[in-house]
C-alpha cells in the first residue's frame, strides 16, 4: 500500500471525490462527484504504477481496453458530442484517466475541460445513483 496515493490508501480521500461504479479487467471506474460534465468518470489502474509506460504490454493493452469501454459507455449514456481524456498525475502519480463527456453547447466546448471547475457542481445521492445506473447499462 502506498499511503500517499489516495487510490491505494483506502483512507476516505477517494470517496470524497468519487463513487466506485465497477471493477473492470485491470482497473476500477469511478463517477467523479463534481459533475459540471455530466457523466465524468475516472478509470484508475488497480495496481500502483506512476507511469503508463511502466506497465508491461499486456497490462497496457488491458488498461486501454478498460478506458475505451468506459468512454464508449459514457458516450452512449449521455449522448456526448466528444469525449475528452485527461491523464495528468502531477499531484496524484497513479495511472488514471479522466473520461469527460463534452457537449457542443456545454462548458468549455472547443477547449480543454477544467479539472476543478469553480462551480463545483455536486449532486444528491439519488442523482449520483441515476448517473451510475446509466453508465452501468452500457458498460
Amino acid at each position: 500500500m502506498i499511503k500517499e496515493c489516495m487510490y491505494c490508501a483506502h483512507d476516505g480521500r477517494l470517496e470524497k471525490l468519487m463513487i466506485e461504479i465497477d471493477k473492470l479487467r485491470v482497473s476500477t471506474v469511478f463517477l467523479f462527484r463534481e459533475q459540471t460534465y455530466k457523466g465524468r468518470c475516472v478509470v484508475a489502474l488497480n495496481e500502483h504504477y506512476k507511469e503508463f509506460f511502466h506497465l508491461d504490454q499486456d497490462m497496457q493493452d488491458a488498461y486501454m481496453r478498460d478506458v475505451a469501454q468506459v468512454a464508449r459507455a459514457v458516450e452512449q449514456a449521455f449522448s456526448a458530442d466528444k469525449i475528452n481524456y485527461g491523464a495528468f498525475g502531477d499531484t496524484m502519480p497513479h495511472v488514471h484517466f479522466h473520461i469527460v463527456p463534452k457537449q457542443i453547447n456545454g462548458p468549455e466546448w472547443g477547449s480543454m475541460f477544467v479539472m476543478n471547475p469553480s462551480d463545483n457542481k455536486q449532486l444528491d445521492e439519488a442523482e449520483y445513483q441515476e448517473l451510475i445506473e446509466q453508465i452501468k447499462k452500457y458498460l
